[in-house]
């Protein structure tokens, strides 16, 4: 079979308008980006308010493995497979960033014959959003040091202001920076950082945004730091809130683009879900809800991760409710999380798969425990063998969930109509009755307790004095509301990356917490995990260039 990138470049794209018009837009509904890619107007998303919400499907995986999942890969064959058996169905995804496609993850854009296209485009500058986003953010970074530098009338103590700066490159050599070295001209010297833009507020708080109004008056709660008198400073105090929504205008805006079988797909924000809120925006989803029958989304990386802030934030925040979940797992995965080594995953090993079940199972747990009906989809390799795909299934009819075999990969929506079928069923029989995990009176920390013990399984959860003294500050000044945000290794329930499968008995360590005032949430840090990755010792960029004809090679 073809590689990813001849499939998109093979692809039959329909003219942007014809993906519009499946959506019911107009030619003035909609701003063209080239032939393939257009922006939704802010106009016409006004005028769907009070329009009756389609059904919405959240996709979601076991925890990630150098082995894949496909999460992105199913979400797309899903959609594509719910529109053949005819439901108008579109799918919502996040955009790519250039961290991961120059690092060692790869692009966003599915994969095999379930890809959204333009795949290259996507997978690099797209339409720009990361841009204007890392602009805005870096904008109040220097308002606040130019702040300092020009009398500081706010009383700015430098050596609390907390906001750091953003790029989209992973450069572990800027996890920690000192500013303003080299004389009086270029500012007070202090201690800082860099972030990458996915872990940006900024990031977060487009994701979360209802509309421009709603925008600017997140970026206006924005803190920054404290006075001397340890006072919080806001965006709005340093006046960047105008300007920095200025910079986001356009970015607001969901990108419409396709699918192979040419069916409608906005993709929008890119919020990482190890290290932020990892979901798609709420403009976005909702647009979709208001054009479709179904609106399929994914969650970043593992369940105990993506799924458990897609619930707990973005529904709480943005009063969605989901009507069913796709759970995805292969074969290899179970296989890798039951102690395979990566090299041996093509040789069939139905003990260990039975052994890395446990993963799956814990999941599965966890999302029942929202109220939600489950199906779970085994994205096929074809190494499987069939008495490893019945230890799946039969482990799945254990747990009173089903399993379906998917070959979305090498078939697009036609090898997922089996699983489009059942999550139709699932959802049109309204069994769902979704509740968040814990309640907005609760405490920060006990918050935070309760995802490291109901959904990681913790025994406890260790923080230091100063970590507790800081929640309690912010429970006092009326942050205590908000849910928390978990920063954590994506390969494990624990905060050991080594610890695969379903481990016990362990404690998640709090390194750091952080305010997002503006984006509606408090970040927890834990154990090593770092907002800043770094690169891997042969990046993706060693192999990454142009071919005779001017064509990218090597992307994904």
């Amino acid at each position: 079979m073809s590689s990813d990138i001849e499939i998109a470049r093979a692809a039959r794209k329909r003219p942007i308008a014809e993906i519009a018009a499946k959506l019911g837009m107009g030619p003035h509904d909609f701003l063209p980006y080239g032939h393939d890619k257009a922006k939704i107007t802010h106009e016409y998303i006004a005028g769907l308010k009070g329009r009756k919400q389609g059904r919405l499907i959240l996709v979601t995986a076991i925890n990630p493995t150098p082995a894949g999942e496909g999460k992105t890969t199913t979400t797309v064959g899903l959609g594509d497979a719910l529109n053949r058996i005819g439901r108008r169905a579109t799918v919502c995804i996040r955009e790519a960033s250039l961290g991961p496609n120059f690092g060692m993850k790869g692009g966003a854009a599915g994969g095999g014959m379930a890809q959204i296209v333009p795949m290259e485009e996507m997978n690099l500058h797209f339409t720009g959003d990361f841009h204007a986003i890392t602009s805005a953010h870096n904008l109040l970074a220097a308002m606040i040091d130019n702040h300092i530098h020009w009398g500081n009338e706010l009383r700015i103590d430098p050596r609390r202001v907390t906001w750091r700066r953003v790029m989209d490159m992973n450069d572990r050599a800027l996890r920690q920076t000192t500013l303003g070295l080299g004389g009086p001209a270029n500012g007070h010297p202090r201690e800082s950082g860099f972030d990458i833009t996915v872990a940006s507020e900024v990031m977060a708080i487009l994701c979360l945004a209802d509309d421009l109004a709603d925008l600017q008056d997140r970026l206006g709660r924005i803190v920054i730091g404290q006075t001397f008198d340890k006072e919080p400073v806001t965006a709005r105090d340093l006046g960047a809130d105008g300007a920095m929504t200025v910079l986001l205008r356009d970015a607001l805006q969901p990108n419409l683009v396709q699918t192979l079988e040419n069916n409608p797909a906005l993709v929008h924000g890119g919020p990482f879900a190890n290290i932020a809120h990892g979901c798609n925006s709420v403009v976005a989803t909702r647009t979709a809800l208001a054009l479709s029958d179904y609106v399929v989304t994914e969650a970043g990386f593992g369940a105990d991760l993506g799924a458990e802030k897609f619930l707990d934030i973005k529904c709480r925040l943005a009063g969605l409710s989901p009507a069913a979940v796709v759970l995805v797992a292969t074969v290899r995965a179970l296989k890798m999380n039951g102690g395979v080594k990566r090299g041996d995953l093509g040789a069939e090993n139905v003990t260990a798969l039975k052994d890395g079940c446990a993963n799956l199972g814990r999941h599965i747990e966890n999302l029942r425990g929202y109220g939600l009906p489950v199906v779970v989809a085994i994205n096929h390799f074809t190494s499987d063998t069939l008495d490893e795909i019945a230890a799946v299934q039969e482990f799945c009819a254990a747990h009173d969930v089903q399993a379906v075999l998917c070959r979305h990969w090498a078939e697009g929506g036609k090898g997922a109509e089996e699983l489009a079928r059942i999550v139709a069923r699932l959802a049109e029989t309204g069994e769902a009755a979704f509740a968040p995990l814990y309640p907005d009176a609760m405490s920060l920390w006990q918050k935070i307790e309760a995802v490291c013990k109901k959904i990681y399984r913790a025994d406890h959860v260790e923080a230091p004095p100063a970590i507790h003294e800081k929640l309690a500050e912010w429970q006092a000044a009326g942050y205590g509301h908000m849910p928390v945000c978990m920063a954590k290794t994506q390969y494990s329930f624990s905060s050991d990356p080594t610890a695969l499968g379903a481990p016990t008995g362990f404690t998640i360590p709090l390194r750091e917490v952080r305010l997002s005032a503006g984006a509606g949430f408090v970040v927890a840090i834990c154990g090593e995990i770092m907002t800043m990755p770094g690169l891997p010792r042969h990046p993706a960029a060693l192999r990454i260039g142009l071919d005779e004809h001017g064509r990218v090679e090597g992307l994904f």
